[in-house]
């Protein structure tokens, strides 16, 4: 379960969020691209835009439920 006190600073403030768990596996980039963006010196993924409408926040929830290891939460700010 992803962890808003290890949420990489990348993110952009909001409800969605990675943290240091991510694994570069790509899921997120690929579910969301809008929204998830890869760190190419650190090798992991996060949000550079939370979700504005409904659309997009289904793409993000995706994105965290297919998550192999938890790493996106929704419980930011």
């Amino acid at each position: 379960m992803a962890d808003q006190e290890n949420k990489y600073e990348d993110n952009v403030s909001g409800k969605f969020y990675v943290d240091d768990q991510c694994i570069d596996c790509d899921l997120c980039r690929e579910t969301a691209p809008d929204h998830f963006k890869r760190n190419d010196d650190g090798g992991y993924s996060f949000l550079f835009n939370q979700p504005t409408d409904e659309d997009e926040e289904t793409l993000c929830k995706e994105a965290m439920e297919g998550c192999p290891v938890e790493a996106i939460g929704e419980d930011g700010n």
